[in-house]
């Protein structure tokens, strides 16, 4: 009788063993902050890059943080919106429509560059175009290629401005539908290439792939600088208080604003973090409702 409750005892026990297992990984699991960016330059840079990031948080915060690769803009929107990315570092339009979706989410910080971030229209030398302090109304007609569609710099502003100076959707005004790249780099090699007349992009793509050499000023040069508008920001998940505690998006922020690592400000293409609200995006938010980009 005692061999038989021994072994009852023993299949109970195994039994229960895996359940056990299993709560023990999704504990583990849900104590992960998992980082992203939006992919504004080719994966195995942004791999290379924020993988020191992802190491820094760790050591800074005291908990498992990972990165997690997009490979576009709208993923990294749609993670964040289900709650498998906690931190991303989004442009300006991406960060308004993920906080649009999830209810206390919280821009907590931005380069000291973005509250007057802008955007270069560039063109190859053979477009006929010439650069000039005005908006360029001869890039009418022209072969355009606007960033990827869900960019604050190479697609909403660029877009804007062309409405607003040229008087028409890009549409009517370049006489083609939209064509849009999946990355600033990618259009400054199209343009470059001479397969689009002009572009749209992020001026820190623009001016880091001249200074890298990879890219020929004289060949393709800075047709026009737009004016100025808020972009890029580090935005929080309300996941994060309940994964690791009240308090904790404000140990976030205060990490990064406290950063001053070469290399790591390096990764994000700033000299250094201030702080940022949501409302500091109200502007960017509202074009995003009236080209119909946020719903």
């Amino acid at each position: 009788m005692d061999h038989l409750f021994r072994i009852l005892l023993v299949s109970v026990f195994v039994g229960v063993l895996p359940v056990s297992c299993a709560d023990d990984s999704a504990a583990s699991e849900a104590a992960v902050l998992t980082f992203s960016a939006i992919p504004d330059h080719d994966e195995t840079e942004l791999r290379a890059k924020y993988a020191p990031v992802a190491t820094w948080l760790s050591e800074t915060l005291g908990v498992e943080v990972r990165y997690h690769h997009c490979a576009e803009y709208k993923d990294a929107v749609e993670l964040f919106k289900n709650g498998d990315v906690q931190l991303a570092w989004f442009g300006g339009l991406s960060g308004v429509k993920a906080r649009h979706a999830v209810a206390g989410a919280r821009a907590i910080a931005q380069g000291v560059e973005d509250p007057e971030f802008y955007s270069y229209f560039i063109a190859h030398e053979d477009s006929g175009l010439q650069p000039g302090d005005e908006f360029p109304h001869a890039l009418a007609g022209k072969k355009f290629r606007f960033g990827s569609d869900g960019s604050t710099s190479g697609r909403l502003m660029p877009e804007h401005f062309i409405r607003k100076f040229g008087g028409k959707s890009p549409q009517e005004f370049f006489g083609s539908e939209n064509s849009y790249s999946k990355t600033h780099t990618e259009t400054c090699k199209l343009v470059a290439s001479g397969e689009f007349d002009a572009g749209a992009c992020n001026f820190k793509t623009y001016d880091t792939m001249v200074a890298k050499g990879e890219i020929d000023p004289e060949t393709c040069f800075v047709l026009w600088k737009t004016p100025t508008y808020a972009d890029y920001n580090l935005t929080a998940h309300p996941l994060l208080e309940e994964r690791f505690g009240a308090g904790f998006v404000d140990r976030v922020r205060d990490a990064f604003l406290q950063l001053t690592d070469p290399q790591l400000l390096r990764a994000f293409e700033r000299e250094k973090f201030i702080a940022a609200e949501n409302e500091d995006f109200d502007a960017i938010k509202e074009l995003a409702i009236e080209l119909d980009l946020v719903r």
